[in-house]
């Protein structure tokens, strides 16, 4: 009887320990579905810019558009000579990946003509931002930096300019009569002995003068520093006239546009060998917004 009850109470403890297992089982079985790593807020990384690359600067500009806008180039009589200048001169870059440019310095007998041509490719380091956003925001930061006039005051300023010029009868019956009262009143009233004719003469050249330098340095409204439209993603043009290096007046052209990630500015700058001349700013802009659409189409091809 004794061996009888020690066989049942083994059963017993085996059948405890079994349940046990099994119960186990089904508990790290439960523990075993889900998955710490699924939680699902994982952000996808920004896209790349469209450009992984940049084209050689210096043979980006073909000797046709080369010819327009650095006319002197056509002067020079040594062929070698003209060879080296068509080429330019590479600016220095550490990574031509990520920036690349060159230089144009032609002299002539009527003007020295400056030309600069940059590739920037704009890379972001952050996962978080695309290449192209961090482009915008480096675009926008000259764009602003150029302090381009607003349009529509520019548009105001000039239509009211334009009207008052034009029609000059419009207001005859007060310009010219304050003109002859003072002139009245200069002379001393009626005797015509106390003004000499020469010094009124003299006066009113000068004051021609001063209108006509005036007149020749005001830019139209169309030829104003603006954005433009249909070059590349965003695009704008800076025009500044300044004294050069001696009293003949330098004119500065830039034109900035942005395509996806690279952003290609072009500077033209020229001044004339013969003081008192003035570069033409709609000549140099012609030329300038030539270049960028060729420079636009060869990223895009």
């Amino acid at each position: 009887m004794q061996r009888k009850a020690y066989v049942s109470g083994v059963a017993a403890l085996l059948a405890a320990l079994l349940a046990g297992c099994t119960g186990g089982s089904g508990g790290d079985g439960t523990s075993d579905d889900s998955k710490p790593g699924d939680s699902g807020t994982t952000a996808a990384a920004a896209q790349p810019g469209k450009y992984r690359t940049l084209p050689e600067a210096c043979a980006a500009v073909d000797h046709g558009t080369l010819d327009s806008l650095l006319p002197g180039i056509r002067q020079i009589a040594d062929e070698e000579q003209r060879g080296t200048a068509y080429e330019g001169t590479p600016t220095l870059t550490y990574d031509t990946d990520r920036r690349v440019g060159c230089r144009w310095k032609v002299e002539s007998d009527s003007a020295t003509d400056h030309l600069l041509v940059d590739f920037e490719r704009v890379v972001s380091y952050d996962n978080a931002v695309s290449d192209d956003s961090r482009a915008t925001d480096l675009y926008t930061g000259k764009e602003t930096a150029a302090d381009l006039p607003e349009p529509s005051a520019s548009a105001t300023s000039e239509s009211s300019d334009s009207s008052d010029s034009e029609s000059p009868d419009a207001d005859s019956s007060t310009s010219p009569s304050d003109s002859a009262s003072a002139s009245s009143s200069a002379g001393g009233g009626s005797s015509p002995s106390s003004t000499p004719s020469g010094s009124a003469s003299v006066s009113s050249s000068a004051s021609a003068s001063a209108s006509a330098s005036a007149s020749a340095e005001a830019t139209p409204t169309s030829l104003q520093p603006r954005t433009l439209d249909g070059l590349g993603d965003e695009a704008y043009l800076d025009d500044t006239l300044s004294p050069g290096t001696s009293t003949a007046q330098q004119r500065t052209v830039t034109v900035v546009f942005r395509t996806s990630n690279v952003i290609v500015t072009i500077e033209y700058d020229e001044q004339p060998a013969v003081t008192g001349e003035v570069p033409d700013s709609k000549e140099m802009q012609d030329r300038a917004r030539n270049l960028a659409a060729k420079l636009a189409d060869t990223l895009n091809g």
